[in-house]
């Protein structure tokens, strides 16, 4: 068999049961921030604490990105969505029974672990399938995560509505187990050893025009990606508290971030096709760029029109940035090493959302003002710009002796 199989109707079919594994399996990302406040007035604790299940969960999530894509490389992702399904149930079902938050927390950090599988791991095994629309299926399969995060929330305020949050997940680790175990049986195919040989002949033939080790540029990526998503996260994390400063309401923020969550998608998919027209490195430079700009609209705009304006731009700008780093690290990179260097960079982004979303309250807390928290994500997106910049550079400056 040779590599014919890539950009193949399969690779398709893959895709489109790689996008549903995606939708269901992030719940458990989206699930506790619906919960939270049932949490916190079921065991009667302050909002901090009630926040800590969320941190553990995404502390979860941005480990399991790089664990999981590990386990992809040896074993496939039919073994890694097995085991990571079973975790999230585990930690839903040990969630329902729990009788303190400190234990909620500890299995939320295993439920998070879990749903890592249903991003960046599930991304670099659809990226092996394609070659030619590599950036197309990389942005369909990472805009599970936003389409989840779009669905699970209206559904599960209406599975509360009619119970409590213990019922509600014990529903979801039924739902996930159901969904999950039987989708991922259809993806066992492995990619066939000609194909992967065709696409890591071209990867190699790129990295070394890159100017740049592949450890190198593999850390230099997350750091990159720890940049732009510090950026990122400024509005994403705290537009709900921004609208409510400015005396709008949470209700209003809550819209807002719908709006900015919905631009995402859309970018996703128009960034994929520009992948495959430019490559992954200057799609990542436009998108930076696009995002430094929706940044900067937040700072002469506080009106309630124009800040729904500049939600939807922002959104637009930023939702295909994170599927660019897939893109990069599959066209310079191995196949065999795309689990764990795509979870790599993946955990990175996380982390940068996680390190913004604190930085931008503490900016909040010192000064009284989020203008210095939006001067702050501007400049971690600057850095990012610069280090693409230097990518673009790099390449160039080493293709010349080549050519030569």
């Amino acid at each position: 068999m040779d590599h014919s199989v890539l950009d193949s109707r399969y690779s398709w079919s893959r895709l489109g049961l790689s996008l549903l594994i995606a939708c269901v399996g992030n719940v458990g990302m989206w699930a506790i921030i619906v919960m939270m406040p049932s949490m916190q007035a079921d065991f009667g604790v302050a909002r901090g604490a009630a926040s800590l299940p969320y941190t553990a969960t995404m502390l979860g999530f941005a480990l399991g990105n790089f664990l999981i894509g590990r386990v992809v490389d040896r074993f496939g992702i039919t073994v890694a969505l097995w085991g990571a399904a079973f975790a999230v149930a585990a930690g839903f079902v040990g969630s329902a029974f729990a009788p303190n938050i400190e234990l909620v927390t500890a299995l939320q950090f295993l439920a998070g672990l879990g749903t890592a599988a249903s991003f960046g791991p599930l991304i670099a095994d659809i990226s092996q399938w394609f070659l030619k629309r590599r950036g197309i299926a990389v942005a369909i399969a990472a805009c599970g995560n936003y389409l989840s995060g779009t669905i699970w929330p209206m559904a599960l305020k209406g599975m509360i509505s009619t119970g409590d949050w213990r019922d509600a997940y014990l529903a979801l680790a039924v739902i996930v187990l159901v969904t999950v175990l039987p989708l991922s049986l259809l993806l066992r195919r492995r990619v066939p050893l000609a194909a992967q040989a065709h696409a890591d002949a071209v990867s190699a033939a790129r990295v070394r025009t890159s100017g740049f080790t592949p450890t190198q540029l593999t850390w230099l990526l997350g750091i990159a990606g720890i940049a732009c998503c510090v950026a990122m996260s400024m509005p994403q994390v705290h537009i709900v508290a921004y609208c409510a400063d400015l005396g709008f309401g949470p209700a209003v923020g809550a819209e807002m971030l719908s709006v900015m969550l919905f631009g995402g998608v859309i970018s996703r998919l128009v960034s994929g096709l520009l992948a495959d027209r430019l490559g992954g490195v200057t799609t990542l430079l436009i998108g930076s760029t696009l995002q430094t700009i929706g940044l900067m609209l937040y700072l002469p705009f506080d009106g309630l029109v124009p800040l729904y304006v500049v939600s939807a731009i922002f959104g637009l700008s930023q939702g295909g940035i994170v599927p660019s780093y897939a893109v990069i690290v599959r066209e310079y990179l191995p196949a065999r090493e795309a689990g764990a260097r795509v979870g790599f960079v993946m955990m990175a982004t996380i982390l940068g959302m996680a390190l913004g979303g604190w930085m931008s309250g503490w900016i909040y807390d010192q000064t009284g003002s989020y203008l210095w928290a939006f001067l702050n994500g501007i400049g971690w997106n600057v850095l990012n710009i610069g280090i693409v910049v230097l990518l673009i550079y790099r390449a160039r400056t080493a293709r010349r002796p080549a050519m030569a």
